[in-house]
């Protein structure tokens, strides 16, 4: 009867701390109108390396006294060209000119003002540019939202008249250019948006005079600011390909010698263009659009250094190491793919030949030298991952090379990796190498996010702040790595206990892993919380024997439906804008906008499968485990039989990463990402336990049938029909017994 119980239980334990996890969300005050009147200036192309004393002198004054950020400039198109950019700050969510991009570069497209009156103006295109946004794109996207939330607004330049202009065309009031003394201008209306031109090309002598340009203007714009005034300066655009990151900078009441935030990219020093219209709103205490903005307001948050040139090189260098990232991750993940897939053609004959016969026939076996040095080439496969994580902690992109320094450094750390599971204790085990890996990679990836996720973030093997998906938390690969590692640990940890606690320990470890993946201070993944949660029940279900039956299955994912059924609730009752993406999904639902999250998901996942090279490490995984690992001559089935918990560990991960990725919209990324890790060592602990699958060993009889062996022994008798044998790392010598040889427990099991 207890053990019947106890799988029930421990999974109702593990949907409570999944729960929790997610529960557990920082509550933030709602925020306090800070101004009587907001100015957004904006310079398409501005970064941080065109600012500095001499060029610059107002926004570094201003930069000096407000708070600083790096600013994302996603919009509905790569790159966001400076129609995009302007149209996007102005509706709150992702927009896109009429046309877009042709050949991922930015047309010279000049947008038609009319002037009927010395007031305001009309955008003779808005109205198709609204159709385009409502019906070709997939956010539903309101152009003009932000001048629609307030009763006046005010537009210089052709960009600022894009971002005015209300959802009919109308600008409230216009002005081409400057005036020479625009503190009347400012002044007439509560929110006013100011087109400073655009700094392009990569001429330094080009930049810096534009730059310069830019900035008189902005000392003319400071100078007649109203009173009680927030203004913000952003680099609202790209101008060329690829994408980088730009200026952004706020100063007024409340906004004093800060780092810019918001809770879109949780990360301190980074926002996105999506928040300004929401920050403006806030600031002048105007209540949001019906239709909610994507964005949310952006807040000042301190740490930041006292010297302003340290200050500045910060979000300086995090441009220079994004654009690195983009560069070298491509290669990283082909490279990867293309060795995993050699790994996998050279492991076949192996398999085919890694069972030694115990009499004088039978094909020679393999050189245990071949058979060594693959062992270590599969081990260095699986600990690619994060030695590429580790890497980030050396800043590799300031080198002139990076690519190369990136490379070298990975590789030197690879091959410290490497040796040290070598060296460890146990690797002569059939399950050491296995343990060793995925404690190592459990260890690396958990850490970082324990400790504010800083290698993820532009990493090669994490996420880009150029994307504008993620900033904070565990990125899609990391997902994939640690689900991976925490449950192999969690099975190897716990085929050395008793088979009655091996349940108690998955649920352990996972439930660990579920809080850091899920919670909003680590991981802040709520979609991997509920798949992981998922996938410890169906491991802590069949870690003391049995398969994965469709019962089990159903039962595990009613244990994510029931974190994602409380999670659920507890989001829906939060605030709108601190809402996670499933109650914001939940809501959208209400409202009737569901079907867009639903067309953005479908058409992401259909990028990310098509495009990625994960997909093909997942597809290969599978293949390599279906049509040889898990054949009579693979050996899987054997190990299967052999640790029931090893077998429970990698079901589980199955599961988690399949949840994950249908949930998450990421196709087959995290399933590649796991497989990565989980592939390469499932082939060699197949290699090992076929190479002892003819040896002769006297049955254990000095402990319990039931109870658990070290991992250098089989699995104990369980109902999964396996039972205590030695293993790797055992004795091997045969026995006679009465003129016959006795074979071990284990090969009487396996057949």
């Amino acid at each position: 009867m207890l053990r019947r119980v106890a799988p029930i239980v421990l999974t109702l334990v593990v949907v409570v701390v999944g729960i929790f996890a997610l529960a557990a969300g920082p509550r933030t005050p709602p925020p306090r109108p800070s101004a009587d009147f907001v100015v957004l200036v904006g310079v398409a192309g501005l970064r941080w390396d065109d600012v500095d004393p001499q060029r610059t002198p107002t926004l570094w004054q201003m930069a000096r006294g407000g708070s600083i950020g790096s600013l994302s400039v996603r919009s509905a198109y790569r790159p966001t060209c400076p129609l995009d950019g302007w149209l996007t700050l102005g509706a709150g969510s992702f927009a896109g000119w009429t046309g877009g991009q042709r050949d991922g570069t930015c047309p010279p497209t000049e947008v038609r003002v009319d002037k009927p009156d010395r007031i305001g103006a009309n955008l003779p295109e808005q109205e198709s540019v609204v159709v385009h946004n409502q019906d070709r794109l997939p956010w539903g996207t309101v152009p003009g939202a932000l001048s629609e939330s307030v009763r006046c607004s005010v537009a210089v330049g052709p960009g600022a008249a894009v971002a005015a202009a209300r959802p009919f065309g109308r600008v409230d009031r216009y002005e081409p250019t400057l005036p020479a003394d625009p503190a009347g201008l400012l002044g007439s209306c509560v929110l006013s948006i100011v087109d400073l031109g655009t700094v392009a090309g990569t001429d330094p002598a080009e930049r810096a005079a534009a730059a310069r340009d830019a900035d008189a203007q902005l000392a003319r714009v400071l100078a007649a600011r109203p009173p009680n005034s927030l203004v913000i300066v952003a680099g609202v655009a790209d101008t060329e390909q690829p994408s980088r990151l730009h200026v952004a900078v706020a100063d007024g009441p409340g906004w004093d010698n800060g780092w810019l935030t918001s809770p879109t990219t949780g990360r301190r020093g980074y926002l996105q263009l999506i928040d300004l219209a929401p920050t403006a709103l806030t600031a002048l205490g105007r209540p949001m659009p019906d239709r909610a903005f994507l964005g949310r307001p952006a807040e000042s948050v301190g740490g930041r250094p006292d010297d302003l040139a340290a200050a500045i090189a910060e979000p300086a260098d995090a441009d220079r190491e994004a654009a690195a990232q983009r560069e070298v991750a491509g290669g990283f993940f082909i490279l990867l793919a293309g060795v995993q897939v050699a790994l996998a053609v050279a492991v076949l004959p192996l398999l085919r030949r890694a069972r030694r016969h115990a009499g004088p026939y039978g094909p020679k076996p393999v050189s245990r030298r071949v058979v060594a040095v693959v062992e270590l080439l599969l081990v260095a496969a699986a600990l690619a991952m994060p030695a590429a994580l580790l890497a980030e902690a050396v800043p590799w992109w300031r080198n002139t090379y990076p690519a190369l320094t990136f490379a070298g450094l990975t590789a030197a750390l690879l091959a410290a990796a490497t040796l040290l599971v070598r060296l460890a204790p146990g690797y002569r085990s059939t399950l050491g190498p296995l343990g060793a890996v995925a404690g190592l990679t459990m260890l690396a990836v958990g850490l970082d996010v324990v400790t504010g996720a800083r290698l993820q973030l532009n990493g090669v093997i994490g996420y880009s702040a150029l994307e504008g998906g993620r900033y904070a938390g565990l990125g899609t690969v990391g997902l994939g790595v640690f689900i991976a590692a925490a449950l192999l640990t969690a099975g190897w940890l716990a085929q050395r206990v008793r088979r009655e606690w091996r349940p108690t320990v998955m649920v352990l470890i996972g439930g660990a892993a579920v809080v850091v993946v899920g919670s909003p201070y680590l991981g802040a993944d709520s979609i991997g919380a509920i798949a992981l949660t998922a996938g410890v029940s169906v491991a802590a279900a069949i870690s003391t024997g049995g398969w994965l039956t469709m019962t089990r299955l159903a039962w595990a994912g009613m244990a994510g439906l029931a974190v994602m059924i409380g999670f659920a609730v507890v989001d829906l009752g939060r605030p709108p804008g601190e809402r996670g993406s499933l109650g914001r999904f939940l809501a959208a639902l209400g409202d009737g906008t569901g079907g867009l999250t639903v067309q953005r998901s479908s058409a992401s996942s259909f990028q990310t499968l098509v495009n990625s090279p994960l997909t093909v490490l997942a597809l290969v995984g599978a293949l390599l485990v279906w049509f040889a690992l898990l054949q009579p001559w693979g050996g899987l089935r054997r190990l299967f039989g052999i640790y029931p918990a090893i077998r429970a560990a990698m079901a589980g991960t199955g599961v988690a990463v399949g949840i994950g990725g249908v949930l998450g919209a990421v196709a087959l990324d995290v399933a590649g990402a796991a497989a990565a890790v989980v592939v390469p060592m499932a082939a060699l602990s197949a290699l090992r336990v076929l190479d002892h699958a003819a040896d002769r060993t006297r049955p254990a009889t000095d402990r319990p049938q039931d109870a658990g062996p070290s991992d250098a022994g089989p699995a104990d008798a369980d109902r999964s029909g396996a039972a205590p044998a030695g293993g790797a790392g055992a004795s091997h010598e045969p026995r006679r017994d009465r003129g016959r040889v006795v074979r071990s427990s284990a090969e009487v099991a396996t057949g």
